[in-house]
């Protein structure tokens, strides 16, 4: 792996990391482990997926009414971490987190299968529900409600951007000697600093 000095950008790096995974995971590359932190700072961390990214930050999209959303209404600062295991690489971001505007959340809901659109409106997420049945139930009707016609996106269910800080890189190496590159941001630009294993 190159040097930080050609890798002055680490939307860019990240962006050469994830294309190289997409070559060899087994599994969806996109997934990416969040964690966030409830009022009284208790962690919680799940998978997610992170389904753009750009000079801005990282998206992902969820029910406003989850476990998830509810911590980072109330602290909206997160991480996020993805681990490639067949090319020996993980990425580190940590930010803020605010809500993508109700446009950019419509247009990945459109793109989204119709089952995943209506399995938005199906899922009370993160709540208690009596049985698999009751769910499947639900999706039944809405699958009949929304037959012939497109399904909107619900206004309970959207967008987040990680707008990130700081971005680490680390790359697997012999003996356990590993390279680390922690970006943080200065102003518009980035400072790279390469850390011990």
């Amino acid at each position: 792996m190159s040097e930080p000095e050609q890798h002055a950008d680490p939307i860019a790096r990240f962006k050469e990391a994830i294309e190289r995974a997409r070559r060899t995971e087994p599994f969806e590359p996109d997934r990416a482990a969040l964690a966030t932190a409830d009022p009284s700072g208790r962690p919680s961390v799940r998978y997610v997926l992170v389904r753009g990214y750009d000079q801005e930050g990282f998206a992902f999209y969820t029910n406003y009414e989850s476990d998830k959303a509810r911590d980072l209404e109330a602290n909206p600062r997160a991480a996020i971490a993805w681990h490639w295991s067949t090319i020996g690489e993980q990425v580190r971001a940590r930010g803020s987190v605010r809500r993508m505007s109700p446009e950019a959340s419509d247009a990945y809901f459109a793109m989204r299968p119709h089952g995943s659109r209506v399995g938005a409106w199906a899922s009370p997420q993160s709540r208690p529900i009596g049985s698999r049945e009751e769910l499947e139930r639900r999706v039944a009707e809405l699958d009949e409600r929304y037959s012939g016609r497109s399904v909107e996106r619900p206004s309970f269910w959207g967008g987040y951007l990680l707008v990130p800080d700081e971005i680490e890189f680390w790359i697997d190496r012999e003996s356990r000697l590993h390279d680390r590159f922690l970006y943080t941001r200065e102003g518009t630009g980035w400072r790279v600093t390469r850390l011990a294993p």
